[in-house]
């Protein structure tokens, strides 16, 4: 599901919510209790929840390759440190 941003003017993704709708949608879908006209309808919603998750992932990633760059701009690998 995707909020208002009052200050920008535009919709933004919520990843979280998204990602609980898409799995109600899938469980619903699996129950096979959906008409015709009803499993259409939360497929499309489906997809596009999954293409808005897949957008929202790579924005996530992209950012957090700019933040391991170095003073090069080179993508730094660090170690996984469950400790921290």
């Amino acid at each position: 599901m995707a909020t208002t941003d009052k200050t920008q003017g535009a919709v933004a993704f919520n990843f979280e919510t998204s990602l609980a709708e898409l799995e109600t949608i899938v469980a619903n879908m699996e129950r096979g209790e959906l008409t015709l006209e009803d499993s259409l309808q939360a497929f499309e919603r489906g997809i596009a929840l999954t293409r808005g998750c897949q957008t929202a992932l790579a924005q996530a990633e992209q950012k957090v390759n700019v933040l391991m760059q170095d003073a090069q701009g080179r993508v730094v690998d660090q170690p996984f440190n469950k400790e921290s």
